[in-house]
């Protein structure tokens, strides 16, 4: 049998909007631990945000990470030699890391002058229903559906 499931980590709040899901996607964009640097970049990218968009930032935030949080993925599975795709449903944390890693992902991909920049604008899209990070949700739904047909080999 295997060891038992690791303890379930505590995200504090942030101190501008006292919201966990923002730290949750802090820690995301982090790198080599350089927290205050993240901070700052997703900060300035929330002011780019007000500015551009309509409405409050974290709004703005919120439904971009809805566009593109998936309800599905597929995994492979092997099945007699052949490797299938298998759609499976997500459960709640994992859709709302997959969309963060996905925004980060694609924010850095973009092209612009600075992360806070790049991020800003892929919210922005993200929001409106497009972007590369909406595309990918898209895609990935898509996928799932082709492959419905090899549910039933779910484990």
């Amino acid at each position: 049998m295997r060891k038992s499931k690791p303890k379930k980590r505590i995200v504090q709040p942030d101190p501008r909007y006292k919201d966990t899901t923002v730290t949750q996607f802090i820690n995301n964009m982090m790198i080599q631990g350089k927290k205050s640097t993240a901070f700052k970049i997703f900060y300035d990218a929330m002011d780019l945000v007000k500015e551009r968009g309509e409405g409050e930032a974290l709004e703005t935030f919120m439904k971009a990470l809805q566009n593109i949080t998936p309800q599905v993925e597929v995994r492979s599975k092997r099945v007699g030699g052949a490797t299938f795709q298998i759609p499976v449903e997500l459960r709640g944390e994992r859709k709302v890391s997959v969309g963060m890693k996905w925004l980060v992902k694609y924010s850095r991909a973009r092209s612009g002058k600075g992360m806070a920049e790049k991020l800003a604008s892929e919210i922005l899209a993200a929001s409106k229903g497009e972007g590369a990070a909406v595309k990918k949700k898209e895609d990935t739904h898509k996928m799932a559906e082709s492959n419905r047909a090899f549910a039933h080999y779910r484990a």
